[in-house]
């Protein structure tokens, strides 16, 4: 009896402590298990992280290049008729930053959201140019001058501009002649207001077939 009891002791013992160490061994494979899903889950935030940052960075440089950087190449080309034609690529994107036109003043390229007020409307003071591009998208004549042009000349242009939907004017210190006409494409230097090319300029461009977005409105944009 006593050895049959010592037997039965030894094997209740011995199956007390292999399960035991199943319990251990299903203790040290729910840890690893947890320990693998962790890494994995933490490596994939890591990744995603990257992924996105990168992502970002990306679309920010984009922004970046599409507001700062040159507007396409291009040059003009000179008319019989005194009128320069831009030959290139003049972009249509809209940007909130500052452009790099490859000329001044701008005949088109990419522009800011709003436009430049152009119904007849005349400015004294500089205005942006992405705003005042954006309207010649619409189908105005922008009228600019600088230092150079006489008293007389502003005073008689401004008339011809308020009497003139789809048509704005304003100064532009850094232009190379003292008036200049501008519109989507399309420039030209005039020798003051009661040049006939003022009027001829007029006639073909305002509302022009150059016109990228003929009857987009020229009112309910900036007003400087």
């Amino acid at each position: 009896m006593g050895s049959a009891k010592n037997t039965g002791n030894a094997a209740r013992k011995a199956r007390i402590e292999e399960m035991r160490r199943a319990e251990q061994a299903r203790e040290r494979r729910a840890k690893l298990v947890k320990i693998v899903a962790s890494t994995v889950v933490a490596a994939g935030v890591v990744i995603g992280g990257v992924a996105v940052v990168h992502a970002q960075s990306g679309k920010k440089d984009s922004s970046a290049s599409d507001s700062k950087s040159g507007d396409g190449s291009g040059h003009f080309v000179a008319g019989s008729d005194g009128v320069n034609t831009w030959k290139g690529t003049l972009g249509r994107t809209h940007v909130t930053g500052t452009v790099n036109y490859p000329m001044h003043p701008p005949v088109g390229g990419n522009h800011n959201p709003v436009w430049l007020n152009c119904n007849g409307d005349v400015y004294t003071k500089a205005v942006k140019d992405e705003n005042a591009v954006h309207a010649l998208e619409h189908g105005a004549v922008w009228v600019t001058y600088n230092k150079k042009a006489s008293a007389a000349d502003v005073k008689a242009l401004a008339a011809k501009v308020k009497s003139t939907p789809y048509s704005l004017m304003s100064p532009y210190d850094s232009q190379k002649d003292p008036i200049m006409l501008s519109a989507w494409g399309h420039q030209r230097t005039v020798k003051s207001a009661s040049d006939a090319d003022v009027n001829k300029f007029f006639a073909e461009f305002v509302q022009g077939k150059q016109t990228p977005e003929p009857g987009a409105a020229c009112t309910g944009g900036l007003s400087q």
